[in-house]
């Protein structure tokens, strides 16, 4: 480079001129630092502007001195809800009528439905047969009757004859022999007629008790034996309600309080007790066949009406549920923390579980109703803290 002093102004044009490039170059590359500069520059001082101002610790605690929870007011409730069934009612004793000997059914005189009273014929055989029977065993006897009054005008004439000697000791006692011989035919005839005119009342059926048909299994015309089921007869009294239990009840049936209200007169409960409980399952529905005794209800109430039957636990036994996270557990057993509704300060309350399951505990001592327990974040609170109660109902 030559001396400014003794450079040319042609010299001088010619560096100007070379220059220039230089800096156009120099500015294009200096230009987007520069904008990067300026937008840091005015985000650093939009952040400043918006940020909220500190206040001291103290300052604060002045401001807002306690600390907000969540509480639930304590409920005492049943520890198992009554169990509610519906069932049918049932006659105390359902007979199956028969005939107690065989033959062809004549006439039967009642429909299902038909009510009828003790002594009532309910059906009748034909007694053809019957009556014959009847009159061969009368005529068996007349038979007997007429041997045996031979034998003894026998006996009478060798014991006049043995008198007077002309008889022996030994024909003497043949006779008598043969006179009771006699006589135990007699008998024995006497009573086949009385079995043939028991058997021929027989063909008539009688109802044995007041009460109502409820099945038929005999048309006329059809041959029944003896002992076959003709009529099924619902006799008046004590009236049941038979009802279906699910096995897990089985256990709760036994020892729960019963009362049972019919459709018709919901309003009316009558008082029930268990009286028969099968010890089969049923195979399609898996559940036992109960029948309760209703106390109350008219005997001639109609039959096959629906009635619900309540199953109440026998014993008011009753507990507090609260959310698992209201326990606290440190080691000393589970606590929860209480809050007094006039001070609000927190007391930790020893409690005694009885069960618990994925959402909620059972407690069954040691919590008061109407307490205002703590549902949250109770591991970080200690006892004789002041907060402020927010009821968690209202987040459902």
């Amino acid at each position: 480079m030559s001396d400014p002093e003794t450079t040319s102004p042609a010299t001088a044009a010619a560096e100007s001129a070379a220059a220039a490039p230089r800096g156009r170059r120099f500015l294009r590359r200096a230009a987007p630092i520069a904008l990067l500069v300026l937008a840091g520059g005015g985000a650093a001082g939009w952040a400043l502007a918006s940020r909220p101002e500190v206040r001291p610790a103290a300052s604060q605690a002045a401001a807002d001195p306690t600390r907000p929870v969540l509480v639930r007011v304590a409920k005492r409730e049943r520890l198992q809800q009554p169990r509610v069934l519906v069932g049918t009612i049932r006659a105390r004793v359902e007979a199956d009528q028969g005939f107690r000997v065989g033959g062809k059914l004549a006439e039967r005189h009642v429909q299902v439905g038909d009510r009828v009273r003790a002594g009532t014929p309910l059906a009748v055989l034909d007694e053809t047969d019957l009556r014959l029977a009847r009159e061969s065993a009368e005529a068996e006897l007349a038979a007997a009757r007429a041997s045996a009054r031979q034998a003894e005008l026998e006996r009478d004439r060798i014991a006049e004859l043995r008198a007077k000697g002309w008889s022996t000791d030994q024909a003497a006692d043949r006779q008598r022999a043969a006179v009771a011989e006699a006589m135990g035919r007699v008998a024995r005839a006497e009573r086949q007629v009385e079995l043939a005119v028991n058997s021929q009342s027989y063909a008539v059926l009688k109802a044995e008790h007041d009460g109502i048909v409820i099945a038929l299994s005999a048309e006329a015309g059809q041959v029944v034996a003896a002992g076959q089921a003709i009529i099924r007869l619902a006799r008046d009294g004590a009236r049941e309600v038979q009802v279906a239990v699910p096995e897990q009840d089985l256990a709760f049936a036994r020892q729960a309080r019963a009362e049972a209200a019919l459709w018709s007169e919901p309003a009316r409960p009558y008082p029930a007790a268990l009286r028969e409980l099968t010890p089969n399952a049923d195979a399609a529905t898996r559940t036992f066949q109960a029948r309760f005794q209703l106390d109350g209800l008219p005997a001639d109430s109609p039959l096959g009406m629906t009635a619900t039957l309540t199953l109440a636990p026998s014993e008011a036994a009753s507990a507090i549920r609260v959310p698992l996270s209201a326990i606290l557990d440190q080691g000393n057993g589970p606590h929860v923390f209480v809050v007094d509704p006039a001070s609000g300060v927190l007391a930790l309350t020893p409690v005694t579980l009885l069960s618990f399951d994925a959402r909620e505990a059972v407690i069954g001592a040691g919590l008061d109703e109407g307490a205002r327990v703590v549902t949250l974040g109770v591991h970080t609170l200690r006892a004789g803290q002041k907060v402020r109660t927010l009821d968690d109902s209202r987040l459902g």
